[in-house]
């Protein structure tokens, strides 16, 4: 699907993940969303920020579950549309692919938006691993990028700053601080 003809003039972008505290592009407005049908996990390796090929690391992406939300950050775009499409498709790579998807602001009202979404059946899909298995490896993961520890703390941080409770992250946060010790 064309998102740009999609949405016109304007691009709103769907962070649920590294976007909300790091876009890596310039944006009009931001705005709290919540997309329906998913929830966020780290059930995707991460080969190329968060680990490396033969060490992934884990990263999150928007599992599809009809009865949940996942609430984050939504970016408007009003010019080089194209440009922040083509940054975003190089930085989400590893299995995500762009979508689309409608969000639902805090006032009620809802956009047509557009993510990276690394979906059930890609290569780097891990969504098997318990909470447990998930936590040993970011506490021990590093890659270009970074540790993933100060991924999934940087997450925790930036969802705490804008109120957005999610236990998932929050209890993972417990395994990897408790995994250090």
């Amino acid at each position: 699907m064309d998102v740009i003809k999609k949405t016109g003039a304007n691009l709103w972008v769907f962070g649920y993940g590294s976007l909300i505290w790091r876009p890596g592009f310039a944006f009009t407005e931001k705005r709290l969303a919540t997309v329906t049908g998913y929830r966020r996990r780290f059930c995707q390796a991460s080969h190329d920020h968060r680990g490396t090929p033969d060490n992934p690391g884990r990263v999150v992406t928007l599992a599809s579950d009809v009865d949940s939300q996942c609430e984050g950050m939504a970016f408007k775009v009003e010019d080089s549309t194209e440009v922040v499409l083509g940054l975003l498709d190089i930085r989400e790579q590893d299995g995500y692919e762009r979508q689309s998807l409608r969000m639902t602001f805090t006032d009620g009202t809802s956009e047509e938006g557009v993510t990276w979404i690394a979906a059930k059946g890609n290569p780097s899909w891990r969504g098997d691993e318990t909470l447990y298995e998930v936590s040993r490896l970011i506490a021990e993961r590093e890659g270009p990028s970074g540790s993933n520890r100060d991924y999934l703390f940087e997450l925790q941080r930036a969802l705490a700053e804008v109120n957005i409770v999610d236990s998932y992250v929050d209890s993972l946060c417990v395994q990897v601080r408790s995994a250090a010790v």
